[in-house]
């Protein structure tokens, strides 16, 4: 998880910073010593995590997370424990840590936002594969749901964990599977040629030998599927 750190203070900075590098899924992408700086920051670079403490000059913790509009997983650092109760009022907020934080404390917080993480990207794959609107479709792309017109997609590609939507406008890479997909296109236009590709029937330029040519993409088509691509065609 990429993660920043956010504290006044300059030995509490490096603290954090030492302890995130015992734990190989964190990556410390940048430190701020006051929340203004750090928004400006998330203005332009998405994170997973980040370390926050509550109080700062001029401008809180909590005043800080209220001017984030899709907040990423935050886990408190202060020396006050008096704001626990207020603290778990965020959903975004996993955990509460009081300083000096040791070790394993700093674990089971880590522990925590992971858990949180899988969680909320698993909600947002259900919200993608279920965004399904006469001819929309909607996909997450870093945290923002973008909507897609199904008839413009001509090509869905797997790769990974991922897929890559073509479209007449823009391409997009959405962490999804491609029988996820297939299950919201319609069946009359979209159609599962290979294991790794689906088609819009209707944006076939030709069709040689087990291929068959989309814009410039020459997708091949499987023994298997190739009877039911023929028969969709409006052969002469």
């Amino acid at each position: 998880m990429n993660c920043i750190i956010i504290d006044d203070e300059t030995t509490a900075r490096l603290i954090i910073n030492q302890l995130c590098s015992q734990i190989d899924s964190l990556n410390v992408v940048a430190e701020f010593p006051n929340a203004i700086q750090a928004i400006k920051y998330l203005n332009q670079n998405d994170v997973d995590l980040i370390f926050l403490d509550i109080h700062m000059p001029d401008f809180t913790g909590f005043d800080f997370i209220q001017t984030l509009k899709n907040p990423p997983k935050i886990v408190l650092t202060t020396s006050d424990s008096n704001f626990a109760i207020e603290a778990f009022e965020y959903d975004c907020i996993v955990d509460y840590l009081v300083k000096p934080i040791v070790l394993p404390r700093f674990e089971k917080a880590i522990t925590k936002a992971e858990k949180a993480t899988v969680e909320s990207t698993k909600a947002l794959s259900k919200e993608i594969t279920e965004g399904v609107s006469g001819n929309d479709l909607y996909i997450n792309i870093d945290r923002r749901l973008i909507k897609l017109d199904i008839p413009s997609i001509y090509l869905i590609e797997a790769k990974g964990d991922y897929i890559h939507v073509k479209t007449e406008d823009k391409n997009y890479t959405v962490h999804s599977t491609l029988k996820k997909i297939e299950e919201k296109l319609p069946k009359e236009v979209f159609l599962k040629v290979h294991r790794s590709y689906i088609i819009n029937v209707n944006k076939i330029i030709d069709i040689e030998d087990n291929s068959v040519l989309i814009k410039k993409d020459v997708i091949p088509v499987s023994r298997s599927n190739r009877p039911e691509l023929m028969r969709r065609l409006n052969l002469l």
